[in-house]
């Protein structure tokens, strides 16, 4: 099995049991890896409680990963959302996909619930359960300095043991599996941490192949202004996108009332770059380097946690940001869910709260032990409706909104309604055409093409969390290149129309999952917000509400296209 070792790994916390199998080759040929090994594996345990002994949580690498494809460090984290409910699915960067496929393994699947707080270990081929009553209570950065820097870690912070249901996994001290409380689900398994090493080689069908494929999109790469640019990602990391949202005024501000914060500069890549010093470092494998750290060893906010921190909770004290997200890298939170739930209560309660406000309120969060932080740790939604004013979550199917204002960009209102995830940027990415104008341009302000487009990147974008890879690389190379390495690597031929459906198949299984948990076409809708207020126009550009005849139009045009009931 070329690209892939082969094996994977069963672990029963009830129990204690470990088993290594032979990893199929039928889900290989079905569902790639990563993203689709977990949705396949999940799929007959479904309606389980994400709290369930029977429900998974799968750590999984992808065939292109431990390769010399580019950014193939990437693997996938899948389980049910405690927050959404949905199928739940996230890509995480940093070294554990790496040093899990070298220890052995394709993918690690976790059930049970451990009687005692727990580390397992994997290690070149064996794994072990060792009972951790040091780590309890311990937020990431000293499970890290706990566990050592040899190989890769992933912990849950105080948030993840408490179960806040938006707690993410944090790996390597700062990449996270932040949407959906991932976290919360292995809390509720009492597994505070899993440490892995792994010394093996991943062989490779076809080197010279992959060597050629690989130079291919390294050229591309080079090319793209995005990318390598000189106000691209790897230059300002993705906060290079804070002064091009601002300038379209579509960035989320006060909750999503209005779409432009006049002091949205402040908080900038150039901004953090200039302020910080920062220097570049990355996910195993990738030449793009887009995360930022400090010359004090500050971890640098990305673009969607700078600007909820900021615009969206009317914050402009960078600090005060830099700290937000220390903090929930520290507690283990997804930025975006509590910065959004801070930002419903804010509206609720009809205040501005302080930068220092903000901060106190983001640990009892964390901390879920009293007042408005415990209800908060519920997610917007839960939160809202308690308060009578559901209407105020800025959420799709109970998964708080990015920053990214779908009043700007229709292309992603229609993503956000149809996303099998909740309110996710990144199923399919219309801000690549929309905003960035990669691989053609698109009028954002038009729902014309878009059912069919977003159809193909929710396809797309489903095979490359899958191999696995890093959507940024799109904005350069295509599926084209990406299906050369996989061939190369794999031996098995792949085209670009093999992988969209292979794509297909994930997507339309989420879709089923969903179904049985309830959800159906009356959950893909935005927040009326949207339909009923403007955004913050200007002289030069208008942001109007979305005609809501024209989105239901293309959202039932985006239904016929998927083969899917729309309900007339």
């Amino acid at each position: 099995m070329f690209g892939y070792v082969g094996k994977c790994l069963k672990v029963n916390l009830s129990t204690g049991k470990i088993q290594m199998y032979n990893t199929p080759e039928e889900l290989c040929d079905e569902y790639l890896g990563g993203r689709g090994f977990g949705v396949a594996i999940i799929a007959d345990r479904i309606t389980r409680e994400y709290d369930s002994p029977e429900m998974p949580l799968i750590f999984a690498a992808g065939p292109l990963v431990a390769t010399s494809a580019p950014t193939s460090g990437r693997m996938s984290v899948i389980s049910r959302s405690p927050l959404t409910g949905t199928t739940f699915d996230c890509s995480v960067g940093g070294r554990f996909g790496t040093e899990l496929k070298k220890a052995g393994f394709d993918l690690v699947e976790i059930t049970g619930i451990s009687e005692k707080w727990v580390l397992l270990n994997i290690n070149n081929h064996h794994a072990f359960i060792e009972e951790a009553p040091a780590l309890v209570g311990k937020n990431t950065s000293d499970v890290g300095a706990e566990i050592g820097k040899e190989g890769s870690y992933a912990t849950i912070g105080l948030a993840g043991e408490k179960q806040v249901r938006f707690a993410s996994i944090v790996f390597d001290g700062h990449y996270l599996a932040g949407r959906g409380g991932l976290g919360a689900v292995m809390g509720a398994k009492r597994l505070k941490a899993i440490s892995v090493k792994g010394n093996g080689n991943i062989s490779v069908a076809d080197p010279e192949g992959l060597t050629s494929a690989r130079e291919e999109i390294m050229r591309l790469l080079r090319a793209s202004p995005a990318v390598f640019g000189e106000f691209g990602l790897s230059e300002f990391g993705t906060a290079a996108l804070v002064d091009l949202i601002h300038a379209r005024r579509m960035e989320p501000t006060e909750n999503f009332r209005n779409t432009f914060f006049s002091h949205a500069s402040r908080y900038s890549g150039y901004a953090m770059k200039t302020c910080y010093k920062t220097k570049r470092t990355g996910c195993a494998g990738c030449p793009i380097l887009c995360k930022k750290i400090g010359t004090h060893g500050e971890i640098i906010p990305e673009f969607e946690t700078v600007s909820h921190f900021g615009a969206l909770n009317g914050c402009s004290d960078l600090s005060s940001i830099v700290e937000a997200n220390k903090i929930c890298n520290e507690y283990g939170l997804d930025t975006i869910s509590a910065a959004s739930s801070i930002a419903c209560f804010s509206e609720i309660e009809g205040k501005t709260i302080s930068p220092g406000a903000m901060i106190s309120l983001l640990i009892d969060i964390a901390r879920r032990e009293k007042g408005i932080g415990k209800s908060l740790a519920d997610g917007s939604l839960r939160y809202a409706t308690a308060m009578g004013h559901p209407e105020l979550s800025m959420s799709v199917k109970g998964l708080e909104l990015p920053a990214y204002d779908p009043r700007g960009a229709y292309g992603m209102a229609l993503a956000y309604a149809t996303s099998n995830r909740g309110g996710c940027h990144l199923r399919a990415y219309p801000i690549s055409h929309e905003i960035l104008r990669k691989p053609v341009a698109t009028n954002r302000f038009s729902f014309e093409g878009k059912a069919r487009i977003i159809k193909i990147a929710e396809d797309l974008n489903a095979v490359v969390d899958s191999l696995t890879a890093c959507k940024f690389v799109f904005f350069a190379a295509s599926l084209e290149e990406y299906a050369k390495a996989i061939t190369a690597v794999t031996g098995k031929n792949f085209d670009v129309q093999s992988l969209l459906k292979i794509g297909e198949r994930i997507w339309n299984l989420e879709r089923r999952l969903n179904e049985l948990n309830g959800f159906d076409i009356s959950d893909d809708d935005l927040p009326e917000r949207f339909f009923k207020e403007e955004g913050t126009s200007s002289a030069n550009i208008r942001i109007p509400p979305i005609e809501r005849n024209a989105f239901l139009k293309a959202k039932n045009n985006y239904y016929h296209i998927r083969g899917y009931e729309s309900g007339e």
